[in-house]
């Protein structure tokens, strides 16, 4: 059970200040010195905790099935594996065998006639990722817009590719994003080369059309005094539980009153040592976060984002400083930031048509796990890991092709991604 507070009209009107007031104090005695506590929160950990190993193998099955065989080698996969976020101490075959009603083993013969594993897509999983790709396709226009407003947060309207690879799966883009809609698009999108010699994705043109912020898009809830003072307010609401001071809510009040500034707009006048300036950053990710399609991402992925969005250093800080905003979820040995005005308990208040078919494939993988741990799947020696001979839709018509085996310990690639800094976990 959670409550909403200052989101519409709620009934804090007594307690706000005027707009231009509540801005004047702020810039001039800069941020409040507040703190409020973590709590956890059982129904957004267990959002969290849903989707363990499912990111992996999804992109899992878009490798395989983008090959021009049906089968793909353990050492080719290896090769991806920086993009899995995996432990690096599970070998990356041990971890597809976890789930053989989604890949099905088989193996290729090497120059020095050595089996070497290789997978597949079961039929059931296939068609599961098939659907996504339609999917996909139908909602292409939806995937552009959220993929340009992305870009349109920054100062230069670009960054790194390697950045948007970090924030693909949330957003939904597809495996093959670069192929799929960059190339397609040379009227919106250039490749550019970096100072530091990365390769960054540039918009070509701005459009005023989607340079609308998801509360400004909902100001309609707000009070109209607030509209005029421009006073958005975010909607909040509290673990159950919750107990929040009279200190912090005054000053949540007063914050909440403040003036809000677009995530759109140029922010280079404000005093980053503002409350005003803090509100901002919060509106910034207030829009990032809509830009997912489950509303919430790893705290890591947008770490990296302080120069691209203009931001002041220790940006992240805002996560624990506004517990009724987003929630900070430890589980999966990360630090995921989820929007909490985006779930009633741990259901998706909007959801993307991409998420349902994504919870088909995790359903799939916890049927599979559990199944595999009962003892219903049998090793053979002819096709490896399956429930049922006919599972497997392709023989090993890899076997003879000249591939030369690679243990798959060398293949442990691990892509490094630089934080601006440590974060530690909020108490």
């Amino acid at each position: 059970m959670v409550h909403w507070l200052f989101s519409g009209r709620a009934v804090y009107s007594a307690f706000l200040c005027e707009g231009r007031k509540g801005f004047s104090y702020q810039q001039k005695f800069g941020l409040v010195n507040v703190k409020l506590k973590w709590a956890k929160d059982k129904s957004l950990d267990a959002v969290v905790a849903a989707e363990k190993d499912l990111r992996a193998a999804c992109f899992l099955g878009s490798i395989i099935s983008s090959a021009s065989h049906c089968f793909v080698p353990i050492y080719h996969l290896c090769r991806h594996r920086g993009q899995l976020g995996l432990p690096q101490d599970l070998k990356l075959s041990t971890f597809i065998r976890r789930y053989p009603n989604i890949f099905c083993e088989s193996h290729v013969l090497d120059i020095g006639g050595t089996r070497v594993p290789c997978f597949g897509l079961t039929p059931e999983a296939a068609d599961v990722h098939h659907e996504g790709l339609n999917i996909l396709q139908q909602n292409q226009k939806d995937i552009l817009d959220r993929l340009c407003k992305l870009l349109m947060l920054t100062r230069d309207r670009m960054l790194p590719l390697q950045t948007i690879d970090q924030l693909k799966w949330d957003m939904g883009l597809p495996y093959d994003y670069r192929d799929y809609l960059i190339t397609r698009h040379p009227e919106l999108f250039s490749l550019v080369r970096l100072p530091d010699d990365r390769v960054g994705l540039k918009l070509l043109s701005w459009d005023d059309d989607l340079a609308v912020s998801q509360l400004q898009k909902n100001a309609v809830l707000q009070k109209e005094e607030d509209l005029r003072s421009n006073s958005l307010a975010f909607p909040i609401r509290f673990t159950r539980g919750f107990g929040l001071k009279r200190k912090c809510m005054e000053w949540l009040k007063e914050w909440q009153s403040l003036p809000y500034t677009s995530p759109y707009t140029d922010a280079s006048h404000l005093d980053p040592r503002t409350d005003v300036s803090e509100k901002r950053i919060v509106g910034v990710f207030h829009e990032l976060l809509h830009l997912t399609i489950q509303k919430k991402t790893e705290r890591k992925n947008v770490s990296n984002l302080r120069t691209p969005l203009s931001l002041p250093q220790k940006f992240t800080k805002v996560f624990e400083r506004h517990p009724g905003i987003f929630y900070i979820s430890m589980k999966l040995n990360t630090q995921t930031v989820v929007l909490r005005e985006a779930y009633d308990q741990q259901q998706l208040l909007v959801k993307n048509p991409l998420v349902d078919v994504r919870e088909r494939f995790a359903s799939m993988m916890r049927e599979g796990f559990l199944d595999r741990s009962r003892g219903l799947y049998n090793k053979t020696t002819s096709a490896g890991v399956k429930k049922d001979p006919s599972n497997v839709t392709c023989s090993n018509q890899l076997s003879g092709t000249g591939f030369s085996y690679e243990d798959e310990s060398d293949c442990n690639l691990f892509s490094e991604y630089y934080s601006d800094e440590l974060m530690p976990d909020p108490s």
